[in-house]
């Protein structure tokens, strides 16, 4: 457990555990502040790496972090001079922007309840974050802006995300951690896909929520067997199997479970990069690892006739992150053939934004359903 330490208005040392979600090291630095502090004094603390444990009401505290966004939001970007670079000076500035705004801190009493005065019960939701209450006599601080996105995931996770494609008003519960089902493009191509002949199983590698798997079992598919290295995401796959009734059998794994199936279908993460969060790992993956590991591992793990079913957008290849045949020849290597394919174009909100330095890419962006079989031998 990691100890935060600073010295209160009386000049005595205190301490309290750090809690966080997010892998965010203890900030080094910790000073009291409260409603008397000026933006522009706690954006250079901030700014040089020393967190404000805040002491006023949580309200004050909420509009100090907005004040303190909007400071961000007002410092020009450097130019880039293609979109790889401005991919990389994104994720920098991403960076940065979580590093600075979480050094804003709260303190937290017993149960989870903000140690502060006029907050809100987020009990609840810290719960389904952190677990229970860890006890002891210790304070306990983390994070404001980090409480904020907990609070975010337990709305989502309370209402659901609807999905169409597994019929009116079917939902989606996605757990905090897991990655949200926000973006409907991959499920309508999973959705349309047609099945090979005779199929009746399937395995979903990397689930997530389940949704693919639970989108399978509706299809018809007698066995469903869903994957994940991430226990948050196994919890949240059985959970929403079980909230639609779809028999869906989940299981902790690094990629493929044994035996064959008739489908194989894998939604990996689209870019070759560093996460640097939790939540990170179902969009960055360092050298395409599970890309590579999926498409070599899927022929020993195809029923005959089978298909193996693999999502993913070519916003990689447009940003200069993945060669423009490195997909074709992974393929080839694994010993697979291309037998069918389905397009989309996005319909996320970034890629009608004009204003994001990616804009290009994003807009051009598109998302394949590649049908795979081994080759003939």
């Amino acid at each position: 457990m990691n100890t935060i330490h600073w010295t209160d208005a009386d000049d005595e040392r205190r301490t309290a555990r750090w809690y966080t979600q997010n892998a965010t090291p203890p900030p080094k630095r910790v000073i009291t502040a409260g409603a008397r502090i000026s933006v522009a004094a706690a954006y250079r603390h901030v700014s040089e790496g020393t967190a404000l444990l805040w002491q006023g009401d949580y309200p004050s505290a909420r509009r100090l972090l907005t004040s303190l966004r909007r400071k961000l939001d007002g410092i020009a970007q450097p130019k880039s001079d293609s979109l790889a670079q401005a991919f990389h000076l994104q994720r920098r500035e991403q960076a940065r922007r979580s590093r600075v705004l979480g050094m804003l801190l709260i303190p937290y009493a017993d149960d989870w309840a903000i140690g502060l005065r006029q907050a809100p019960d987020v009990r609840e939701a810290c719960v389904q974050a952190y677990g229970e209450w860890p006890g002891g006599d210790e304070p306990v601080v983390g994070s404001l802006r980090e409480l904020l996105g907990i609070v975010g995931a337990y709305e989502w996770r309370r209402k659901g995300v609807e999905i169409p494609a597994l019929g009116a008003g079917a939902r989606i519960h996605p757990h905090y951690g897991v990655f949200s089902p926000v973006r409907g493009e991959y499920v309508d191509l999973v959705a349309k896909a047609p099945l090979p002949a005779g199929a009746d199983s399937a395995f979903d590698i990397g689930t997530g929520t389940g949704v693919l798997a639970a989108l399978l079992a509706h299809r018809g598919l007698r066995r469903v067997v869903a994957t994940d290295l991430d226990p948050r995401a196994v919890a949240c796959a059985r959970d929403n199997a079980e909230r639609l009734g779809l028999p869906v059998e989940v299981r902790e794994a690094d990629l493929y479970p044994a035996g064959r199936a008739h489908v194989v279908v894998c939604n990996p993460p689209w870019l070759p990069a560093r996460p640097r969060t939790p939540l990170d790992h179902a969009v960055y993956d360092p050298g395409s690892r599970m890309l590579h590991s999926w498409l070599d591992g899927l022929a020993d793990h195809l029923e005959p006739g089978g298909e193996g079913w693999l999502i993913i957008s070519d916003l990689a290849e447009r940003l200069g992150l993945r060669g423009p045949t490195e997909l074709s020849d992974a393929i080839d290597k694994a010993g697979l053939r291309v037998v069918g394919r389905l397009d989309t174009r996005p319909r996320h909100g970034r890629a009608a934004d004009r204003d994001d330095p990616l804009h290009e890419a994003r807009a051009a962006e598109l998302t394949t359903l590649w049908r795979l079989a081994p080759r003939a031998t």
